[in-house]
This record gives structure tokens, C-alpha cells and sequence, in this order.
């Protein structure tokens, strides 16, 4: 079936409490893509952000981002009011996030909340926390602890907290526990907003694709909780971390700096701690999109000490074995792979022998020769297609800033003229190949040049900010979406 959606994070909707929230803009831009006869909306991890606020480096891969709870829907219920939010300053500039400004006062507004909610404690409250106990007792307790040691990593806690010494959690448990309530309370208004969203989503034939990291962040309740599944040492620290090596665009590659798992001890286990995670992830989301998926075959290991990626090593990942004890655990999984960058044979292999599709992005057709896998007619169907991701400049920024060689290549074979915009001869050619998915960033939508990009892999302190303003989705532009999803057979089943 031939289906096409939007690429746009919840932080990028336009919201006057300085970034993109689960409420009524969330809602309208559901309807948008009702309207426009899309398929899907794909969004970034909803996992909370830490420092460097990428939602690739979480506290949790199971908690919900704070930020994502609707101030609105608290007034409606309450627990905040109007005047208490239009007190604190957000930005001044709607375009991006301020996340310094939200740091400061997104949570004592939220702390406030707090104490309106345990004076009229919601029935389902309880319940809520029993169903999710299995993380959220971990993530409560690890959030609390981080609060107490003025936002320490928790290799800097004291050795019976860090080593989770049983006395020591349970002094802690009592001590830290109206904080540690506080923190539930977080991820029940989250998980009650996006239930509320998604359900609605789904309602109108909007199915949502959700990013899964294939890595954890050291300084999460995920490796403190869990530290035998990962490669650290007698001190808890990592031994070896991941990144990416050398390569033309990065002399010293790239070092991520997440802890490696410990495949051999996971697989002994049945892969527990993964069945758990895409099991979650595979009722959060409709469809969860696994980034690095060539790490699951071979990964790149550094040296956990060193301060570049030049020193790793490539290993040996767990393979098809994982995914076949996954389906064998959890049945079917609806899952995109990104099997982005340099692929080896074994690679592809994975990827045939899972079934899943991988990804193809129009961008990467025009730096190489007329043989490359991104060219559209090099496409298989069973793939989806973008024009870029995140991690990519948007079309119109591309073609100002590619070799000027790419970009005759690139406006040869797209047809690209001033007349159609660069930016719809792009989507175009997307939404024409045979790849049964489409997925279009909404920046390349919009026409929105470089200011618009995400994210610049490696780089810290512009990235994750770009929101759209109110009124950009129009229905004149869904109308068009939709006429193209028409013409190119993309409409949603029952509007054939």
C-alpha cells in the first residue's frame, strides 16, 4: 500500500509557552493531516531531553518528555491557572525554543501542579503507577536522587546509592518520597495527554511513527538500574562507548559516548531489557523507528577514557538472532530501520532477513554517480522515502550549500525550477518513486531554508530549537498535499 505522512516533532508545534505541546495545536495539526490525506506523523523520541537537550540523550527510554504536558489542559483541569503561566516568561522569538528559559520555569510551575493534584488525587493515579512500575519506580527514584544532588550524574552519587545497595534505596525511598510523587505525577499527566492525542490521531486514520535510539545515555535510570546489560566495568563506568569512525566529513569521527550493551550477557537473558523496551515502545507508537540499525550487526567501540573516535574497533552485534526472539516474544513487529551512511554486505543481509524496510533519502542521490542506492529508480518498494531527517540540512538549505556539482545533478534530474519551488519538484520526485512510504519533513513543506534544520550531528547549542508559527498549516496547503497524494496513488485506502 502506498501511504505518505509528516516528519515534525511535538516540540516544533507552535505553542505560546515556548515549545510544542500534546494539546490543542497538537490536535490541529492531526486534523491538518486528515485534511491533507496523510497517512502518518513521524515525531523524535518523546523521551525526556538532558544536556545538550537532544531527545537522543535521555534520562529514561521509557518516560515521556515534561515539557510535552500541555500547560493548557492543567488549567482546564485546575491544577494551574492562566494567570500562573502568563506570569513567566517563554522566548521572545516564537520560531525557536529557549530551553535555558524552560529549564527554569517549566518545573516550578509544574511543582505547583503538583500540589493541586495530591489535595484531589485522580482515582487512576494508583493504578497508573502499579501498570507502569516496572520503569517508573526506577525513573521516580532516579530523578529524585538527581534533584538531590543538584542534577549529578549518578556515577558522581555516593558509592551506596551509585552501586544501588538495597539499604541505601530504601532510605532513599523514604526520605526523597514526595519528590519521588512529584515525578510520577510528571509521567501520568504525560502518558494521559499522549494516550489522549494518540487516540485521537487514530480516530482520524493518523497512524504516528516513533523514533527508538538504539542507544541509552550513561546518565539515565536505564544504565543505573540495569547495569549488567551494559559494558562497564567494576566502578559502574563504561569500558568501552559508541560513535561513529573517522570518515570524509569528520577526521576524528564521531564519539557518542553512550555506553555499549553488553550483547552476550542480554542474549543469556533472552534479550529481556529489549523485549521490554520495543514492547513499550511498540504500544506507544504505531510504528517505532529504530535509528542505527547497522549497529545491530556490527558497531563501532571506543575506548571509554579516550576523547575521540579514532581508536575504535568494529564488533559484532547480536544479528538476526535478537529479532528473531523479539517476533518469537512479541509477534510481528511494524518496525522502519534506519540503515542509514556506509553499508556493508552483512548490513543489507539484516535488513533482508528482518523484512524491515530501510531508508532512502533524496538528499544523498546526488553526491556519488549515477549507481547510487538514493537514486529514486535504485529504490525497492519496500522502503521509505524522505526527502531528509533531523539530522539533514533542509532541501532549500541543501541546495545552497551542496557541492555545485550535486546541485546541477540534482536540478537535472528533479526537473527543479523557480517557477514549481525547489523545495516541490523535491517532494515530487519522492512522492513519485515506488517506495511504498513517503515521509516528508515539514521544514521541506514549508520551503524553509537552513534555519529551519534540527539538528547538525556533533554540534552543541543550536539545535532542537526550530518550531512553526501558527497559521503556516493552511487548509489551502493541505488542499494541495492532498491533490499530490491523489496523483501519486498516496491517499489513505478509503479515499481511493
Amino acid at each position: 500500500m502506498r501511504t505518505g505522512g509528516i516528519l515534525m516533532h511535538i516540540s516544533s508545534l507552535p505553542s505560546k509557552y515556548g515549545i510544542g505541546t500534546m494539546g490543542k495545536e497538537a490536535i490541529k495539526f492531526v486534523d491538518f493531516l486528515e485534511k491533507a490525506k496523510q497517512t502518518y506523523w513521524q515525531i523524535l523520541p518523546v523521551c525526556p531531553t538532558s544536556y545538550g537537550d537532544s531527545p537522543y540523550q535521555s534520562f529514561s527510554s521509557f518516560a515521556g518528555n515534561p515539557y510535552f504536558i500541555d500547560l493548557e489542559y492543567l488549567i482546564k483541569d485546575k491544577l494551574l491557572t492562566k494567570r500562573e503561566c502568563d506570569s513567566l516568561e517563554w522566548g521572545d522569538n516564537p520560531e525557536f525554543i529557549e530551553y535555558g528559559i524552560l529549564y527554569e520555569n517549566r518545573f516550578p510551575l509544574l511543582k505547583k501542579a503538583y500540589a493541586r493534584f495530591k489535595e484531589n488525587e485522580p482515582e487512576d493515579f494508583a493504578a497508573f503507577c502499579k501498570e507502569q512500575e516496572s520503569w517508573l519506580e526506577d525513573y521516580a527514584l532516579f530523578m529524585a536522587l538527581k534533584d538531590a544532588h543538584d542534577g549529578n550524574a549518578w556515577a558522581e552519587w555516593e558509592p551506596e546509592l551509585k552501586k544501588r545497595e538495597p539499604a541505601a534505596l530504601e532510605r532513599a525511598k523514604e526520605e526523597y518520597a514526595e519528590k519521588i510523587e512529584f515525578w510520577k505525577m510528571l509521567q501520568y499527566l504525560f502518558f494521559r495527554q499522549w494516550n489522549e492525542l494518540k487516540g485521537y490521531a487514530n480516530e482520524k486514520g493518523i497512524k504516528i511513527i516513533g523514533d527508538v535510539p538504539i542507544y541509552v545515555a550513561y546518565d539515565s535510570a536505564d544504565v543505573w538500574a540495569n547495569p549488567g546489560q551494559f559494558y562497564l566495568n567494576n566502578e559502574l563506568e563504561p569500558i568501552d562507548v559508541a560513535g561513529c569512525p573517522p570518515d570524509a566529513f569528520t577526521e576524528d569521527g564521531q564519539l557518542w559516548g553512550n555506553p555499549l550493551f553488553r550483547w552476550d550477557a542480554m542474549k543469556a537473558d533472552g534479550y529481556t531489557w529489549w523485549t521490554k523496551r520495543i514492547d513499550f515502545m511498540s504500544h506507544l507508537y504505531d510504528v517505532v523507528r529504530i535509528d542505527h540499525f547497522r549497529g545491530f550487526d556490527s558497531y563501532y567501540a571506543i575506548p571509554g577514557k579516550d576523547k575521540t573516535a579514532r581508536n575504535g574497533e568494529w564488533r559484532v552485534g547480536p544479528g538476526i538472532d535478537l529479532f528473531r526472539t523479539l517476533e518469537k516474544k512479541l509477534g510481528k513487529l511494524d518496525i522502519i530501520a534506519e540503515d542509514l551512511g556506509y553499508l556493508t554486505d552483512s548490513v543489507r543481509k539484516l535488513l533482508k532477513d528482518t523484512g524491515f524496510p530501510g531508508m532512502k533519502l533524496i538528499q544523498f542521490a546526488f553526491d556519488g554517480d549515477d549507481s547510487s542506492d538514493y537514486l529514486p529508480y535504485n529504490y525497492p518498494k519496500n522502503c521509505v522515502v524522505y526527502t531528509g531527517t533531523h539530522d539533514n540540512d533542509t532541501v532549500l538549505g541543501w541546495l545552497k550549500t551542496a557541492p555545485k556539482e550535486s546541485v546541477r545533478f540534482a536540478k537535472e534530474y528533479m526537473h527543479l525550477t523557480k517557477e514549481e519551488g525547489y523545495n516541490w519538484g523535491a517532494l515530487r520526485t519522492a512522492w513519485s518513486s515506488v517506495g511504498e512510504t513517503c515521509i516528508i519533513p515539514i521544514q521541506d513543506i514549508l520551503g524553509i531554508g537552513s534555519e529551519g534544520r534540527m539538528n547538525v550531528p556533533s554540534t552543541l547549542g543550536t539545535n532542537w530549537k526550530w518550531r512553526t508559527l501558527p497559521g503556516q498549516t493552511t487548509a489551502k496547503l493541505a488542499n494541495t498535499l492532498a491533490k499530490y497524494m491523489k496523483l501519486y496513488g498516496r491517499q489513505p485506502q478509503n479515499e481511493e
